[in-house]
């Protein structure tokens, strides 16, 4: 038969009653201390063994308690830490910081080490400079056309001091439709002839542009053919030096320009009319200032006097005019250095470079539009580029070939001064020959 103790709540010490409990003890005390704890004595459940009643403890104690067990595995007992009056977070609690003074206390933040800073800063600035930069570079090499293979010339004279390029501007249609033809006034001739070209010498004395004009007078030599491998041989013919690209493209050309010149050619840049437009549109048009102004229903050119900005289509028209002037071909070269020298500038500003909302849309129209030798990098072409705004800026030399009359309708070079102009070419020094 089983027992059960009873603990009456009259059964503890004398004094332990409501009665007497201080303002600290009462539910809803406002003291200032915290509220002991007061923890019922531990009733087991289940069977037990019947034993003496249990002592009361002394007055103002709480009994130790052992762990409160339900049967069903839950530990239930009591963070000693609560009864410390301790709040959890607070200076000297478990768990929160050491208050000023004390072991382990937080001194003050301490400063920044600003070097580490900069240092750290400046080396993922370099990553990324470095970084962008080749990226750049892979990129604008893919856009460059290597189609012309000047090891199929033949012939050669020797090479000299100084690199010497062959600027070429072609008529070429490709890629354009109907409606961008009759807009940019190209008509629609077959093949290709050249509109301009230039002989660029870029080295240690001083940098020379020389403009070639389409109407030269030029004999077309023994050369191989670029597509057969076939040699032709040369009969002294004569022909307007344009012809000879639209006889045989690039390496005829080159081939015909070293054989009356006597200068070796290094580089080949060629650029079409679609090529050149959309470069002046990438950079928002090239302002100029008109001496006079001028009409060619041909070109489609009409101009004003004066500062005006021209657009692509403009910008071709006016380097393309040459029936609006009585001396035709040799203004129209002297136009074309002048655009040109407007378009460097404009392309080499810092709004264009330093802004890649501008700087890769140029990049991109200009070297997609370029066809180049295979040997050409993109060291080459910058060295181009910067050669060309430096003459045309005036800080090297630019003029035509030296011409000394006319035959049939072609310009005649004057030999003596064509000599005189190589030869200074060929050995890097100063150019002292002048047009007429």
């Amino acid at each position: 038969m089983r027992t059960c103790t009873l603990v009456r709540m009259n059964d503890w010490p004398d004094g332990w009653s409501d009665s007497n409990r201080s303002d600290r003890y009462g539910r809803g005390s406002a003291g200032a201390q915290p509220e002991g704890a007061r923890v019922m004595r531990q009733v087991q459940r289940g069977p037990g063994t019947p034993g003496p009643r249990p002592s009361a403890p002394p007055y103002g104690g709480v009994p130790q308690q052992p762990t409160y067990d339900d049967g069903q595995g839950y530990d239930n007992g009591y963070d000693s830490g609560y009864n410390t009056g301790q709040v959890y977070g607070s200076p000297g609690a478990p768990g929160g910081p050491q208050g000023p003074g004390g072991q382990g206390g937080r001194g003050p933040r301490p400063a920044p080490n600003w070097r580490r800073r900069i240092k750290w800063i400046a080396i993922t600035l370099v990553t990324l400079l470095v970084v962008v930069s080749v990226g750049t570079y892979f990129w604008a090499d893919s856009k460059l056309h290597r189609d012309v293979d000047l090891s199929k010339v033949i012939d050669r004279p020797d090479t000299g001091k100084g690199t010497n390029y062959l600027i070429v501007g072609s008529d070429s249609r490709a890629g354009m439709s109907a409606e961008e033809k009759k807009k940019l006034h190209t008509g629609s001739a077959e093949g290709k002839r050249t509109d301009s070209m230039m002989i660029l010498h870029v080295g240690d004395n001083g940098d020379t542009l020389i403009s070639l004009p389409r109407d030269s007078n030029v004999t077309i030599p023994t050369y191989q053919g670029s597509a057969s491998g076939k040699t032709f041989p040369g009969t002294g013919r004569q022909v307007k030096l344009n012809a000879a690209y639209a006889e045989d493209g690039p390496t005829l050309l080159v081939r015909t320009i070293e054989y009356n010149t006597g200068l070796h050619i290094d580089h080949y840049v060629e650029i079409g009319f679609a090529g050149f437009a959309n470069i002046v549109d990438s950079v928002g048009g090239v302002e100029m200032t008109l001496d006079q102004g001028f009409k060619d229903k041909y070109s489609g050119a009409d101009f004003k006097a004066g500062k005006q900005t021209l657009n692509g289509e403009q910008a071709l028209a006016f380097v393309r005019t040459r029936h609006a002037f009585a001396a035709s071909d040799l203004q129209r070269t002297k136009n074309q250095q002048k655009f040109l020298s407007a378009l460097a500038h404009q392309v080499a500003t810092p709004g264009t470079i330093l802004n890649p909302f501008k700087l890769y849309p140029t990049m991109g129209s200009g070297l997609d539009s370029l066809t180049v030798d295979k040997d050409m990098s993109l060291w080459d072409l910058g060295s181009m580029f910067w050669a060309m705004k430096g003459v045309t800026g005036g800080d090297g030399k630019s003029m035509n070939m030296p011409i000394s009359g006319s035959t049939g309708g072609n310009l005649v070079w004057d030999k003596a001064k064509v000599k005189t102009l190589v030869d200074e070419l060929k050995n890097d020094q100063t150019v002292t020959v002048s047009s007429n």
